[in-house]
C-alpha cells in the first residue's frame, strides 16, 4: 500500500471517531511531529540517560504496562 492510500485510510478511519479525546489526543500527537525537531544523542547523553534509566529501574520509579495502558488507552 502506497503512503497516498494510506492517507486515505487513515481520514476514513479518523471520521469514524466518535471520541472527542482520541480526537484530541492524535491533535496533540500531530501538533507534537510537527514541531519535533531531534538532534541525536551523544554518546555520554545516551550513557547518562541509561544510567539514569537503570537507577530509577532499581528504586522502583518506574510504570508498569499496565498502568501505561490504563492512562493513555482509555
Amino acid at each position: 500500500m502506497d503512503l497516498q492510500a494510506r492517507k486515505v485510510e487513515f481520514i476514513q478511519e479518523f471520521l469514524k471517531l466518535q471520541s472527542e479525546d482520541v480526537v484530541l489526543r492524535l491533535e496533540r500527537f500531530l501538533k507534537m511531529e510537527k514541531e519535533a525537531t531531534f538532534k541525536p544523542l551523544s554518546i555520554e547523553e545516551l550513557n547518562q540517560r541509561i544510567d539514569l534509566s537503570e537507577s530509577d529501574f532499581i528504586n522502583n520509579k518506574f510504570k508498569s504496562n499496565s498502568e501505561l495502558k490504563t492512562k493513555y488507552l482509555k
